[in-house]
């Protein structure tokens, strides 16, 4: 279930989600989603989603998914990547500039989890640790005690992303994998996150100590493009892409170094996401 910051319940992409239960819902449709998960197809994917015949998707796309094209600078696109990374219009995703609250990166669904000692967390059915996120024993036990934020972006979300506060960071890791639909119904079967290939980085913030941003590929979903290896960054500043797919980024904030904002922590003990925009507040810094 998603619920908007007003409490109201909203329903997207029913029809991606019948696909997706019927091919993680049986032997043969696992198997197929084997091939279409390995990176050469979707490399070669993402080769065709470059190109100018891909344009021809663009207008049904924009039906189907009832997208507000108005909230975007729409051009003549040159491929379907070029609309799917498509921006936003000056002043459609105001970023908060208070040096005590906490921003979301992106447009997206996000549940706030609290990290325990050797903590295993349970999202739609997965589960798994930080440091199988990043397989980094010693980084993920910095942040024991602090908060996992996980922001799940649908095909139809905007697919930039921001820095949350002003800082530096230091250069990116990448880890490969097989690349999953993080559509919560593939959460039934497959532990997603652990499967996926991602890249992360520490960013050395502020107002809200380091962080780990780690930004997660999924189905069908090759390129996960960041805009700077060791850099210096401000807060609304763009970090970075997906290209086409649905996509998440998690966040790990250290103890004590936020509180979240009531509504979103109340959804998450509930197993509800709460529908967030780049820019806007989710919490502020710790006291």
């Amino acid at each position: 279930m998603i619920k908007t910051r007003k409490g109201d319940i909203i329903v997207t992409n029913e029809n991606q989600n019948k696909l997706l239960k019927k091919l993680y819902g049986n032997t043969l449709g696992r198997v197929l989603l084997k091939t279409l998960t390995a990176p050469c197809i979707s490399r070669t994917a993402g080769k065709f989603m470059d190109s100018r015949a891909s344009k021809l998707l663009i207008k049904p796309f924009i039906k189907r998914s009832g997208i507000d094209t108005s909230q975007y600078i729409m051009c003549d696109f040159r491929s379907y990547n070029d609309f799917f990374t498509r921006r936003v219009k000056q002043g459609k995703r105001p970023i908060d500039f208070e040096a005590d609250h906490l921003i979301s990166p992106c447009d997206s669904k996000l549940t706030a989890h609290k990290i325990s000692k050797n903590s295993i967390f349970r999202i739609k059915g997965s589960r798994y640790r930080v440091s199988d996120l990043l397989r980094n024993d010693f980084l993920a036990k910095r942040f024991c005690g602090g908060y996992c934020l996980i922001f799940r972006l649908e095909v139809d979300d905007y697919h930039r992303y921001c820095y949350i506060d002003n800082g530096t960071k230091t250069h990116n890791t990448f880890i490969a994998g097989e690349l999953h639909t993080v559509n919560p119904i593939a959460l039934e079967r497959y532990n997603i996150y652990k499967r996926n290939s991602r890249e992360y980085t520490v960013l050395h913030t502020e107002n809200f100590g380091d962080v780990v941003q780690i930004e997660v590929g999924a189905m069908m979903v090759g390129r996960i493009v960041n805009n700077h290896g060791e850099a210096s960054f401000r807060r609304g500043e763009e970090k970075g892409r997906f290209e086409f797919g649905g996509s998440t980024i998690v966040m790990l904030f250290g103890k004590d170094s936020i509180s979240i904002d009531e509504d979103i922590l109340r959804n998450s003990a509930e197993g509800i996401e709460t529908m967030v925009k780049m820019g806007e507040k989710i919490g502020r810094a710790g006291k």
